[in-house]
This record gives C-alpha cells, structure tokens and sequence, in this order.
C-alpha cells in the first residue's frame, strides 16, 4: 500500500460514544497518543485510559458553557497544516503545535432533538458549531489527516492502521468524501429548520434534501442508463418508501421504485382499506372497501388492461385473501405496511 500516513497523534471528540473506547483502546495499544475534549475524555479515563485534555493543549479552558472548546489555533493548526510543506512544518514549531494524524468527531444529535419536540433553545444548543469545524478542517486537509465521523466505520480504520501503520491517500480520501457529506446533510437540516420557523405563508424559502446512497439498481430507466437508489440521510427508517424492504422476488428496477413510489404516495391519502394500482407512474385502479381483497378487485375492475404488470400498494398487512385474489393477474411489485404469512405463502408460489 502506497501513500500510507503514519497515525501517532489522534484527536477524539465524539458525542455518539459508542465504541470509541474501545477504538481509542485499540490506538493507544499501537502506539497512538490521544488527545480529547469534554466528555469523551472523561469517558476515556473513566475506562482508564491516558488522555491530553485539550485544555491542555490550548491552554485555555472550556467556556460558555463549553460552546468554545477546540476554537483555537493550537487545535486547528494541527489540523489544518499540509505536513508536505516544510513552510507548514516550520509555522507548526514556531508556535509549538503539533499536527494530527487521525481525527475521530461525531456531532450533535440536531435532527433527532428536533423530532423530539424539544423547546427551542434546547434545539438551539444542539447545533454544533465545534464538531463540523473540526471535521471539514480535517477533511480539507486529507492529504495529512484521516477523518473518522461513523463509528461503524471504527474496525476498518483500525486494521488499516494495525496492518500499515496508518491511512493510505485512498482511504483518506474516502473518509474525506464521507466527512463533508456528514456535514453537508447536517447544515442542511439546520438550515431547514430555520426556514420553516421563518417561513410567512406556510411554505419555507429552503428546502435542502440530503440522501445517501442505498444501492445500485440492475439499469436506470431504460436498460441503457444506469440507476441507483438513495434514501433521506436525515431518516431513522433504512430505506425508502416508509422504510420499505423487498422481502420476495428479484431486485426492483428503477421503473418499480418509481411506480412504487407513486402507488404508496396515493394510498397512504387516502381512507382505511384502500388499494392502488399503478401503471408507468400513473394510477390506474384505485379503491376503498371493508376488506382488502374487493378493494383489489373494486381496483382492478378501474382498467382490467392496464394492471397486468402493474405495482399494488395496501394501506393495511396485505392479508392471504388479497394475495389470492392476485393469484391470475401477473404483478410487478405489491406493497403494504405488512403480511400475512398466508400472503407470503401465496406470493412465493
């Protein structure tokens, strides 16, 4: 591996402690000195672990009810100087910092605050300020810092680092990509809420959709095209469509996603036991009855032409009578909040 950047000093200051002490375990066994702040230090020693307080970095305290804790040059020096350059080097020693090699930060839980219905000043305090600062400085500076913001991606940086030393250019970069996607989807949350508490008539001036990537799809809308399928990165749900998961059949194509998507945006407006069939992004049957089995056949009777083919979406656990009511007519796609096992069973005949 070539272009591998040695990881003796790293900076860990993380809000989601989830295996950051093992992580932070893991490096200090390898040799790696820790630098960390507020709580995640204390949470670090607490597990017995030798940690530099940034306080004892800067100098100076934490304060303002530690909205000011990494703002300083001494912290962002080190981040930020391109150790390629002997000028950066020089500057660095001048003013007795030193650089970071590795960078592990988490942010605050923002969105999630939000969705709690917690009082504004509450949401207020959780937009991070030092968190997104320190990660795009490391970002920026990839060529000398690898910057970690999941801690699921904690086991890859360690064995990368436990077989190498350290972070090839490739994996910086990678991680570089993720960071500045972490912080582009968390400013864009922030940046909504804002213009929704600000909007005069209802509709914000901003909207900012973040997604992240789910999976390649087999082509895009037409076979020549490429396709893949993203989800709201903000979202609890794992994917799309409600969270929606193919539990039958082969993979869906673009055109199933799409029709899919219409077919559940329809139904979910519409009264208890409905169903709808869609055909090429348009709807072709729709009904509402007191089970779902003539709801379908009410749906089907709109256009008996156009749902041969069609995707079938249930407002309601789609039930082993509505399965069979299905059994004649070919079906691209069926969706439903749930099933019936007897459903299942029909479907995977």
């Amino acid at each position: 591996m070539t272009d591998v950047r040695e990881v003796r000093r790293a900076l860990l200051a993380v809000y989601d402690k989830a295996g950051v002490v093992e992580l932070a375990r893991r490096l200090a066994e390898m040799g790696v000195s820790l630098v960390s702040s507020g709580g995640t230090a204390a949470t670090l020693r607490e597990a017995g672990l030798e940690v530099t307080a940034v306080e004892e970095v800067t100098g100076f305290p934490e304060m303002l009810d530690g909205r000011v804790k990494t703002l300083h040059p001494r912290i962002h020096g080190g981040l930020l100087a391109d150790t390629r350059k002997p000028e950066h080097l020089e500057q660095l020693a001048e003013h007795g910092i030193e650089p970071f090699d590795l960078v592990v930060v988490n942010l605050y839980p923002f969105r999630e605050t939000v969705a709690s219905g917690a009082a504004v000043d509450e949401v207020i305090e959780k937009i991070d300020i030092g968190g997104p600062a320190m990660v795009r400085a490391a970002a920026k500076n990839f060529e000398s810092v690898g910057i970690v913001v999941d801690p699921s991606g904690y086991p890859e940086v360690l064995d990368e680092i436990r077989v190498h030393g350290g972070l090839s250019r490739a994996t910086r970069e990678r991680l570089a990509a993720a960071a500045f996607a972490h912080t582009a989807a968390y400013d864009a949350a922030v940046a909504g809420w804002f213009a929704e508490r600000a909007a005069t008539n209802g509709m914000p001036g901003f909207v900012g959709l973040a997604l992240e990537k789910v999976g390649d799809l087999r082509y895009g809308e037409n076979p020549h095209q490429g396709g893949a399928l993203y989800r709201d990165a903000g979202s609890a749900l794992a994917g799309p469509l409600g969270g929606a998961r193919v539990l039958q059949g082969k993979d869906m194509s673009f055109n199933n996603w799409l029709d899919a998507d219409a077919a559940y945006s329809l139904v979910a407006a519409l009264p208890p036991r409905a169903c709808v069939i869609v055909k090429h992004n348009n709807p072709c049957g729709v009904a509402v009855a007191a089970q779902l089995d003539e709801a379908y056949r009410r749906a089907s009777e709109c256009d008996s032409v156009s749902v041969f083919g069609g995707i079938v979406a249930f407002d309601a656990p789609c039930t082993g009578a509505a399965a069979e009511a299905m059994r004649d007519v070919f079906t691209e796609v069926v969706i439903a909040p749930g099933y019936e096992p007897e459903a299942l069973a029909a479907f995977g005949e």
